[in-house]
């Protein structure tokens, strides 16, 4: 898997600019305070971590991928930008984060049990968790079928609808869950943005 996304990201042009990035922005920026420590997990070409320190922010940008921050370093040099192992535990201490942000991975992660843990191992008491993820309710799925969304050799390992996302991190117990669809016309929103408190 980890040469899947190296290959990925070196087939991406050095200037991709994320998915609905106006919108995940506002939306992740509007939860943002001078001087938090964010965690921008998996950070890409690091877009939102610059976002976030333009914002005055202390983010720290993580991803799997070698490829994809050697880009961003090119482009961010002055960045905190780290590489972490596919499915190892994060190398961050305990209750360091105000805020953690992933956009577009959740859906990606195989052992989302142990991916969320160690999410709020590294979020302060009180610290926020958000996310972005696409939305796959069931209207989307009847006009555009499975295989659209989640192709037999891609990498989009789960598929998410406002309660399945709700419940999921209400499980790992995070508080004042809050799980909104946008991007779209009524009933075929493309995106989940979500929200819990550790």
């Amino acid at each position: 898997m980890q040469d899947y996304y190296e290959a990925l990201w070196r087939r991406l042009p050095a200037d991709a600019e994320p998915a609905d990035f106006e919108l995940r922005s506002r939306y992740l920026l509007a939860h943002v305070r001078p001087g938090d420590a964010v965690l921008d997990v998996g950070c890409g070409l690091g877009w939102f971590t610059a976002a976030l320190a333009r914002a005055g922010a202390r983010p720290v940008g993580i991803d799997v991928a070698e490829s994809a921050l050697a880009l961003a370093r090119d482009r961010y040099p002055q960045l905190d930008l780290r590489l972490v192992g596919l499915g190892a535990p994060l190398p961050l201490q305990d209750n360091s984060f105000a805020l953690a942000w992933a956009g577009e991975v959740i859906e990606h992660i195989a052992d989302t049990a142990r991916w969320l843990s160690e999410l709020r191992r590294v979020l302060a008491p009180g610290a926020k968790l958000l996310l972005s993820t696409p939305s796959h309710g069931r209207l989307r799925l009847a006009l555009g079928g499975i295989e659209r969304f989640s192709e037999p050799l891609g990498d989009h390992l789960h598929l998410y609808t406002r309660r399945s996302l709700t419940e999921l991190l209400i499980e790992f117990g995070f508080g004042d869950v809050q799980v909104s669809a946008v991007g779209g016309p009524p009933f075929l929103k493309r995106t989940l943005l979500a929200r819990g408190t550790r």
